[in-house]
């Protein structure tokens, strides 16, 4: 399952008022791992930036002036996303956003439909919150020393962590041993890290145990469970 944990800054609040985006962020997940691929972008709003935008995420509008504009991004961008679904902390927004720009330069908008919000789910899971980025990481351990400002790219990085924990924990990930270059698989159990077997424990049946057990089955009749489930 390939997900996509992404953000954007924009210029506002509503893209219907004249705002646009100005920044877009994006990790890849394979079945909830960091691939370690991502997508980063910035954006020339062609407008100016307001005060209250600018102390938000630090981006100027001397900065965002040699910068492409959405159009000349959004194929690339809507490559790196594909089919993915898209991983979003208040989607409705980021969406608004997105939706917005596609339709200005007539392209296919994006479906709801693909996209999880994680600040619906933070809200489910505590419903007296708070439930921001920033509340979360501090909830779950996560350091987000380096957020100072926001910022798409760094935002999804963390963001991504979140999610792992708001779906219920980091329980998987790969990691290369030093000296034989073979991936591990591990399993985090609260603090204990359990290694999976090189190679699985030989049975304990004997032949008789397993002949006695054939038997039994055999005698249960042809519509037993048993028999779809497999006489071994």
């Amino acid at each position: 399952m390939r997900e996509i944990v992404m953000d954007t800054e924009t210029t506002g609040l509503d893209p219907f008022t004249g705002h646009r985006i100005v920044e877009i962020g994006a990790v890849e997940l394979l079945n909830h791992i960091p691939t370690g691929t991502v997508y980063h972008q910035y954006i020339n709003p062609q407008r100016d930036m307001p005060e209250e935008a600018f102390n938000v995420h630090g981006l100027s509008e001397e900065f965002l002036g040699s910068k492409p504009v959405f159009a000349d991004i959004a194929q690339d961008f809507l490559k790196f996303i594909d089919d993915g679904i898209l991983i979003i902390h208040n989607a409705p927004f980021d969406m608004k956003f997105l939706n917005a720009e596609f339709s200005w330069i007539d392209t296919e908008q994006l479906s709801m439909d693909r996209v999880i919000d994680t600040l619906a789910l933070a809200r489910k899971r505590y419903p007296m919150g708070p439930n921001s980025l920033d509340a979360l990481c501090r909830r779950y351990g996560i350091d987000n020393s380096r957020r100072d400002k926001h910022g798409a790219l760094l935002d999804s990085e963390l963001l991504a962590d979140v999610y792992m924990e708001l779906i219920g924990g980091r329980q998987t990930m790969l990691g290369l041993t030093s000296d034989t270059d073979q991936v591990e698989k591990k399993v985090e159990v609260g603090q204990t890290q359990v290694s999976a077997r090189s190679a699985p424990l030989p049975g304990r049946l004997s032949q008789a145990e397993i002949d006695a057990h054939n038997e039994m089955v055999a005698g249960l009749g042809e519509k037993a469970l048993w028999r779809s489930a497999g006489s071994n």
